[in-house]
């Protein structure tokens, strides 16, 4: 697996190497077990997650319960090191589940992919400044140092744009740009490097709890920008030929992770297993963690949902052009899974 991720850090490369098909297979020959690999009558499912990403809180729930194999599969985690290197896994064969955002699968079935999503969580990443700040608006980002998580083509970082262009602001010409990984601007902002960051939601709750301010959040703008729903920002992202071809047992782990996600909202002692996991001792801040989390729980997922996601997906079109959506500027509603799991 170390391997794997240092040929991950190639780029390039390893990009390349995974179009073609000796390079999925080398790939898929360093993970334990392969795609079509069971245990007696357990079906596996292999799901790549970033290493320290919170999803692992749900999936560990899972596996430490046995609701995998008590339902008729065998869940392996297999933890990487950045999102792009799970992209990759999933693309080469190598993982069958990833979590991804609606955007990006739109994106990949622009370029002939059939993958398809089911929605996981709406948790939503935040503007955060310090609690004493001076920005109070928007508008007060103007001239100011702001962090942004993600990248360039964050959608947290386009949707602000977008409402700020409702306000005749061009944030992408009017403040100090810093680009960063999530803890080191986390970093930065408590350092007094920064002027406000905007970061995804367990890192701007980190903040939270230590008396930092937010701004607003990715669904507070989307609501000022004219859409009421909220909704699922993140979900399982998998072949639609895969997922056709498992559908019992993906409805299954579709339906498990939402209880498992339940049960870390209703009981202390499956909470308590995952704590180190959260990668704080700070009580303050594994409450607030545990509160966010909850609150990103997807109860449903309606055709007005699926709407409104199409709705902020043209706004997003707009904002980010081709770099962001290729030349998908309207997203396809095929690319959701049945919800009946749901």
């Amino acid at each position: 697996m170390n391997y794997f991720n240092s040929l991950l850090k190639r780029g390039r490369l390893i990009k390349r190497f995974v179009k073609t098909r000796i390079g999925a297979i080398f790939l898929v020959s360093f993970f334990v077990y392969p795609s079509f690999s069971i245990a007696g009558d357990l079906t596996s499912i292999r799901i790549s997650v970033l290493k320290f990403g919170s999803v692992n809180w749900t999936l560990e729930t899972i596996k430490k319960s046995g609701l995998d194999k008590k339902n008729g599969f065998e869940l392996i985690i297999q933890p990487l090191a950045s999102t792009q290197a799970n992209k990759i896994a999933l693309q080469a064969n190598a993982a069958d589940i990833i979590v991804s955002d609606w955007t990006w699968v739109a994106r990949q079935r622009g370029f002939s992919s059939d993958y398809s999503f089911s929605p996981y969580s709406s948790s939503s990443g935040s503007l955060m400044v310090p609690n004493g700040s001076p920005i109070k608006s928007i508008r007060d980002l103007v001239g100011r140092k702001l962090g942004i998580a993600g990248g360039a083509l964050d959608k947290n970082w386009l949707l602000l744009r977008a409402l700020a262009l409702t306000e005749n602001i061009n944030l992408d010409n009017d403040v100090k740009k810093v680009f960063g990984a999530p803890p080191l601007l986390n970093n930065l902002i408590q350092q007094g490097e920064l002027d406000a960051l905007i970061n995804f939601w367990h890192y701007s709750a980190q903040l939270e709890a230590k008396g930092y301010r937010k701004l607003t959040n990715t669904h507070d703008t989307i609501h000022r920008l004219g859409i009421s729903k909220t909704v699922p920002i993140l979900g399982y992202v998998f072949r639609q030929e895969w997922g056709d071809n498992n559908a019992p047992a993906l409805n299954k782990f579709l339906s498990v992770s939402r209880h498992a996600s339940n049960l870390l909202c209703t009981s202390d002692s499956h909470w308590d297993a995952v704590l180190p996991l959260t990668r704080t001792h700070d009580i303050a801040t594994q409450k607030l963690l545990r509160s966010r989390y909850c609150e990103g729980r997807v109860e449903s997922f309606t055709l007005e949902d699926q709407r409104a996601i199409q709705d902020i997906y043209a706004i997003l079109a707009k904002t980010g052009g081709t770099k962001l959506v290729g030349s998908i500027n309207q997203l396809d509603p095929k690319l959701f899974w049945d919800t009946k799991p749901l």
